[in-house]
């Protein structure tokens, strides 16, 4: 087991799960948690070398450059516009989740070849 990898899809879990949070119960302080999750889940995937890795960088990012605005918006006290910035943020954070799951699958593909 690599760690960097377990860390990677821990924090792309939590990202996931944080996000679902929030959008069911919204709650200023699980929306900065969320945030947080998915900076380290953008953090992490960065420097991969990856088959998917591009991919999973550019979903990363859509589902900072969602929630980054909604912690802003939240603030500023619209809820429902925070709350549908997260939900963008969420459909990204999926794509994260079943693209990681497709590289998980095509690296052991390539492992059993070699």
């Amino acid at each position: 087991m690599r760690l960097k990898k377990i860390l990677t899809h821990f924090f792309i879990l939590m990202a996931l799960t944080t996000n679902i949070s929030f959008i069911t119960s919204p709650n200023g302080w699980e929306l900065v948690i969320t945030i947080i999750m998915n900076l380290f889940a953008t953090i992490l995937k960065m420097g991969e070398g990856r088959i998917l890795s591009n991919e999973l960088m550019a979903s990363s990012l859509v589902a900072d450059l969602h929630l980054i605005p909604a912690g802003f918006i939240y603030y500023l006290g619209n809820e429902g516009e925070a709350v549908g910035l997260a939900m963008g943020a969420l459909a990204a954070n999926i794509i994260s989740i079943i693209l990681g799951i497709i590289e998980t699958i095509l690296a052991t593909f390539t492992e059993e070849e070699e």
